[in-house]
């Protein structure tokens, strides 16, 4: 009984386990502490920016890269917003939302098609689609070009659809390839005996289910589109067609580079994703790990 109510017994045993080495163990907060330092380090780049674009050109070096400036300013807001970033913000959504809805439309139909009939041409389809991961962006550009041109589109912004879809296709066939065969079977066999076709089993099957690889491609593309630089460089020359990235030069002069303004341009330009992350976090966490736990 006095074992039992930790009398004696608790003790004689705490003395043994001292007797023979053994120590009782210590819970360390690692993965507390380990996420603080990841937070702390992902989120100072933004940090800087922020009270970087609060500083004026001029002394920006001045005081503590840790602290905010004794006397922020907001004019470098309003010098941006006033130099047309508001006409390459709506360039770079129409360029992304237009790239986007293509690439994540044609993929998610090839996909479906890759993973749900098995034939000799859709193999070879699906090899087709994996070789394009293989050529880099860089490497196209001057075929790219020639192809704009001849098509009557250089400078414009319909010239960085095609090659932004081209290059967009094979990654997110491969992800939703995957994710959609690791529907149950049972599913699909259940909307054949109800008489569903493909196109139902689109809609009501594979459609729902799929919406986490979705938005995780969405997102993944958009953010491509987004900072995508070369395209435009390349494609584009007018001022009236830069997107967000190109326009981001004019703040650098020939003997100097405003800094502040940069910093708010560049926060500035952030903030779509930013929203966008929060907005669809969770199903993106689910697509990039949809498959591994199965």
């Amino acid at each position: 009984m006095a074992g039992t109510h930790g009398g004696p017994a608790d003790t004689s045993d705490a003395a043994a386990g001292r007797a023979s080495g053994h120590r009782p163990r210590r819970s360390f907060p690692f993965v507390p502490l380990m996420g603080i330092a990841w937070f702390a380090a992902a989120f100072y780049p933004v940090y800087y920016m922020f009270i970087s674009s609060l500083r004026e050109q001029g002394d920006y070096l001045d005081g503590s890269p840790w602290l905010p400036p004794l006397d922020p300013v907001a004019g470098n807001y309003t010098e941006v917003l006033s130099s047309g970033l508001a006409l390459y913000f709506l360039n770079s959504l129409f360029v992304v939302t237009l790239s986007v809805g293509l690439i994540v439309f044609v993929s998610f139909l090839a996909a479906y098609v890759i993973a749900r009939i098995s034939s000799r041409a859709v193999r070879g389809v699906f090899t087709t689609f994996l070789m394009g991961l293989a050529i880099p962006l860089q490497a196209a550009i001057i075929p790219v070009y020639l192809l704009i041109v001849e098509m009557g589109l250089y400078d414009t912004l319909y010239a960085l659809i095609p090659p932004q879809v081209a290059f967009g296709i094979p990654l997110t066939v491969l992800i939703l390839v995957n994710f959609i065969r690791d529907i149950p079977n049972d599913l699909f066999d259940a909307m054949k005996i109800d008489g569903g076709g493909h196109r139902r089993t689109l809609r009501t099957l594979v459609l729902p289910l799929s919406r986490p690889a979705l938005v995780t491609v969405v997102i993944y593309n958009a953010l491509q589109a987004w900072n995508n630089f070369l395209f435009p460089l390349v494609l584009t020359q007018s001022a009236n067609v830069r997107t967000i990235p190109l326009a981001l030069q004019q703040f650098q002069g020939q003997y100097g580079v405003d800094v502040p303004g940069l910093m708010a341009a560049v926060l500035l330009s952030t903030l779509p994703i930013v929203v966008l992350y929060i907005v669809a976090r969770r199903q993106l966490l689910g697509g990039l790990t949809a498959g591994f736990g199965r």
